[in-house]
């Protein structure tokens, strides 16, 4: 794919070893400056196609912001956020989630010492527009995702606002589940040209998941368990499911 090497390290060390359908047939796509329209769901890695071509594609000697990724909800955003960071860690890749219920001084802080990447919900990525706080002369990509969710949550108004405080010469990808009407209509406003890609419900990522069990006889030995998991396997996210409230606290100050 011609990736940078720094970048190549931060995705060996985030654990990937094959790219997903979606990264297969985005990437280059993306990185070569095509406006790009990609239907995929979760379990897709759409979150780490983002991040990469994302961090492929930024100059680091610039501290202004070149790329915007708007999310429909504040923990899409701020995932999103986390994974450039960590994929971007030997680049020094400077990301920042703009999200309601975070402090507006935060984010004030934050994008007068300069990023590179802003991820954000519509409302306040608008607002900080607005407050001439997130300076757009230098973007260069515009990444909606899950584009059919941020419509039907009401933020049609805002991402056009976002928009159209954009430079003319911009690369849009847009990604979602559907295509309504209202999203072939927002991409014949905001795309010149763009290359379609279908990913299939049967090339989630998720039908390529090995899984295994372990037999614990006594409910003690479980976090022992999990401690024996996590020195023997290299570990770069985890989810850990209870079966009660008590256990989630339990193991949150085990851990923690």
């Amino acid at each position: 794919m011609g990736l940078k090497d720094d970048l190549l390290r931060g995705i060996y060390n985030y654990g990937f070893e094959k790219p997903s359908a979606i990264q297969q047939r985005a990437v280059m796509p993306i990185i070569n400056g095509r406006d790009v329209i990609a239907q995929a769901q979760s379990g897709t890695g759409k979150t780490s196609m983002i991040a990469l071509t994302v961090c492929q594609v930024v100059d680091t000697a610039s501290r202004e912001v070149q790329a915007l990724i708007l999310s429909p909800t504040r923990e899409l955003a701020s995932q999103t956020e986390k994974v450039i960071r960590t994929i971007g860690d030997f680049m020094n890749i400077q990301a920042h989630s703009c999200i309601g219920g975070k402090s507006v001084g935060e984010d004030i802080r934050k994008l007068e010492n300069g990023v590179h990447v802003v991820s954000g919900t519509p409302g306040r990525v608008c607002d900080m527009i607005k407050r001439r706080t997130l300076r757009t002369r230098a973007i260069k990509l515009l990444i909606l995702d899950e584009s059919d969710e941020m419509l039907s949550r009401g933020f049609k108004d805002q991402i056009y606002d976002v928009y159209r405080h954009l430079p003319p010469e911009l690369q849009v990808c847009l990604i979602s589940a559907t295509l309504p009407h209202e999203i072939l209509e927002m991409t014949s406003k905001f795309m010149t040209d763009p290359i379609r890609i279908l990913v299939k419900r049967d090339e989630l990522t998720l039908e390529g998941i090995k899984q295994f069990f372990v037999a614990v006889e006594r409910e003690e030995w479980k976090f022992d368990t999990l401690c024996d998991l996590y020195d023997t396997l290299t570990i770069t996210q985890a989810v850990i499911f209870c079966n009660t409230k008590r256990k989630v606290s339990s193991l949150t100050m085990l851990i923690g």
